[in-house]
């Protein structure tokens, strides 16, 4: 009898509304109410609010949700922990990563980890869109930088640098700027933001720069870079190579912003099954 209305009132609690509770749940709404107004009988306290329009909750069905949530999501963590204790890894993986750092980083390791477990399948989408991981029924998320405040679960796979660079040709012509003060001398190469970031006594600063080409496109940057049409702020992965090679010398380096974190995200309180937690860590330990 404790468990009886449960799961009812958790989805239309999430979903607040009975027909998509419902629907999700593939009973009718009529079983979904029933069982609702059986719980509230029980329990002595009125749960939702229900109007024509829009179903809530209640202070106290507030309280009962936030328990009731953390009991179902420890239930199906149970379950899948005895489920998954001596399964190897199977089923499909679907994740997603920003385009140019998917491409280039990520799914060349993804290609090796599916290499080594035939039963896993991957599906991975590449955008630049923030992309909301539990509505759009990913498993895995990989996102760069500054993390918002989030429900998720985070691990930190690695870093990476942004460095200022230009040719050497640009340098000959124009000269090297020595401090960030001076990039307003300077035809600067624009992404999809005109604000670049360093590091300037102990304090991180975004200061605005202007320039006569923008693209969003690291590759093109990059190659306006080596033509020497400018100086450029770009990810380690688009100009490291050249970098090294001399194609490009860096500038401002007191200046350099701290190095940027990379990060598998993944739903709260869900237990990771043993093909998402396998390539988490192997992501990780490829990309330190």
């Amino acid at each position: 009898m404790q468990w009886d209305g449960i799961s009812e009132f958790v989805y239309v609690a999430e979903n607040e509304s009975f027909t998509l509770a419902s629907k999700k749940m593939a009973i009718s709404t009529a079983q979904v109410s029933r069982q609702i107004s059986a719980l509230e009988q029980r329990l002595n306290i009125k749960l939702f609010y229900r109007t024509t329009r829009k179903v809530s909750l209640t202070e106290e069905g507030r309280i009962f949700y936030q328990h009731c949530r953390s009991v179902l999501d420890g239930l199906d963590a149970a379950e899948r922990a005895i489920t998954n204790l001596q399964s190897k890894p199977q089923g499909k993986i679907k994740l997603t990563a920003p385009v140019t750092y998917g491409e280039k980083q990520i799914l060349p390791l993804v290609n090796n980890f599916i290499k080594q477990y035939s039963d896993v399948e991957v599906s991975a989408y590449l955008s630049n869109r923030q992309i909301d991981i539990v509505e759009e029924g990913y498993d895995l998320a990989i996102r760069l930088g500054k993390l918002g405040d989030s429900t998720m679960m985070a691990k930190k796979l690695g870093s990476r640098a942004n460095y200022v660079c230009a040719s050497p040709h640009y340098v000959e012509q124009h000269g090297i700027p020595h401090s960030i003060s001076e990039l307003n001398k300077h035809s600067c190469l624009l992404g999809t933001s005109d604000h670049w970031h360093f590091r300037d006594s102990g304090r991180e600063k975004s200061i605005r720069v202007t320039g006569r080409l923008r693209y969003n496109s690291g590759y093109s940057l990059t190659d306006a870079a080596l033509k020497g049409l400018g100086i450029v702020q770009l990810p380690d992965y688009y100009v490291e190579q050249y970098i090294q090679s001399g194609k490009l010398i860096t500038l401002l380096d007191n200046y350099r912003a701290p190095d940027e974190g990379i990060w598998a995200v993944y739903p709260q309180n869900r237990h990771l099954s043993p093909k998402i937690r396998l390539l988490v860590d192997y992501l990780a330990e490829q990309l330190r």
